[in-house]
């Protein structure tokens, strides 16, 4: 009698597991394998509350096999025909959950024996010393690895440049320093689509000019001490910031199309912030038809804001947040920026009155906040009705009297808000 196909298939599976289960019960686990995985518990060890090394024991009451000890995943030896050996093809080590305190220790050299690893993880916690430096020479089938948020020092690895099949690398939040890899930026890395290298503070080096031929789709490089100028950006990148660095020199390069590299049309978050940028901001980093974040504060742009006139004419508001605040920009408020979401362009050179566009766009709370002060406005077109209570709103220390009283609620309350800015330098003008 024929079974339905719903048993069917659960007959299958189950079939399949008992299959998995016999093999793990008679192959074994390759003695290279098997000795890394010693190290790695010689290494490391719990912090107190956690007990993720609780199963990694051989003293009759932990589990048969390595391969059973968490956040160990083993697979059939390729190199093998006879199928009798094992490798370790995934190692997660510590816990995901966030009330976790992760692990102590350091990370053994003979993790480059893993050879049969494609995934390597490291959740956060307290590990320190280096990364091994052949770790990439060893580790050639890698696709993730991710050891962010513990107390690294010492290098990027060199190795980890080229690996043909990694695509994710995060190892963001230690402490790492040196030179950056430049293949980790280059075609050379052929599957990376994933770099997260920030606030490690103490990376250095600079962009390589041939950026804009690799493949990557986010790169965090934030809080380093990056230096150089930025160049054209791939064009699959959708998320890109090197906040917090010292990089320097206009931006033509990477957007107005001096060396005819098109922008990114798919880049939806950009931070430039905190660095030594300077010159105009270009029109066309406005015109990125997939921008929703641009953070472009506390660098040295100067000039006016320049929207091109297709940005101004879209329906769908573009950007949910633009900052280009504490820079020296001036001229006026380019009425195009009514469609953000949130604007601040406080701590400018900005004068003029605001746009009726922006003033209906914070009354009607589709614009929630709007930041200018600090700079040399003369109006702000005050609509008849009240401002939402979702709205913040900023104009103290401009060249005009306060519109109304809600014209300061939203003002930040560090120092607290000024209410104009001096006459004589209203006279002289903001630049």
């Amino acid at each position: 009698m024929a079974l339905p196909p719903l048993l069917l298939r659960v007959h299958l599976l189950l079939l399949l597991l008992l299959g998995s289960r016999a093999t793990c019960a008679w192959a074994a686990l390759h003695e290279r394998d098997a000795a890394a995985l010693r190290d790695v518990r010689a290494s490391l060890r719990d912090l107190p509350g956690s007990r993720f090394f609780d199963s990694w024991n051989d003293d009759g009451d932990g589990p048969p096999t390595p391969c059973a000890y968490a956040g160990v995943v083993c697979a059939p030896d390729e190199e093998d025909p006879s199928g009798a050996l094992l490798r370790v093809s995934v190692l997660t080590l510590g816990s995901r959950l966030s009330d976790s305190p992760g692990l102590a220790g350091t990370l053994p050299a003979s993790l480059a024996s893993l050879t049969a690893l494609t995934d390597l993880v490291l959740y956060p916690g307290r590990v320190g010393g280096s990364i091994p430096a052949d770790i990439g020479s060893g580790l050639r089938r890698l696709r993730l690895l991710s050891l962010s948020g513990n107390r690294l020092t010492g290098p990027v690895p060199d190795s980890l440049a080229g690996l043909p099949d990694l695509h994710t690398l995060d190892l963001g939040n230690n402490r790492l320093e040196g030179a950056i890899p430049s293949g980790l930026l280059l075609p050379s890395s052929p599957s990376l689509k994933v770099l997260i290298l920030a606030n490690n503070v103490g990376l250095s080096g600079q962009i390589p000019a041939q950026f804009s031929s690799s493949q990557l789709f986010h790169v965090d490089l934030s809080r380093n001490s990056i230096a150089g100028t930025l160049p054209p950006l791939p064009p699959t990148l959708r998320y890109f910031s090197v906040a917090a660095n010292s990089m320097e020199g206009t931006l033509d390069e990477a957007f107005a199309g001096t060396t005819g590299q098109q922008a990114p049309a798919d880049l939806a978050f950009l931070d430039l912030s905190m660095n030594d940028f300077s010159g105009p901001i270009p029109p066309q980093l406005f015109a990125l038809p997939s921008a929703s974040s641009l953070l472009l504060s506390r660098n040295n742009f100067t000039g006016a804001l320049a929207v091109p006139a297709s940005t101004a004419s879209s329906t769908t508001p573009p950007w949910a947040v633009v900052d280009v605040s504490h820079n020296a920009i001036s001229g006026e408020v380019p009425e195009a920026l009514a469609a953000a979401g949130s604007l601040y362009v406080n701590n400018n050179k900005i004068s003029g009155e605001v746009p009726d566009a922006v003033a209906r766009s914070v009354f009607a709370g589709r614009m929630t906040t709007f930041y200018a002060q600090h700079n040399f406005l003369t109006g702000f077109p005050v609509p008849s009705r009240p401002l939402p209570d979702s709205a913040a709103l900023c104009l103290s220390y401009n060249c005009m009297d306060l519109p109304s009283a809600s014209a300061a609620d939203g003002c930040p309350t560090i120092g607290g808000p000024l209410e104009a800015r001096p006459a004589d330098q209203c006279r002289s003008g903001g630049g």
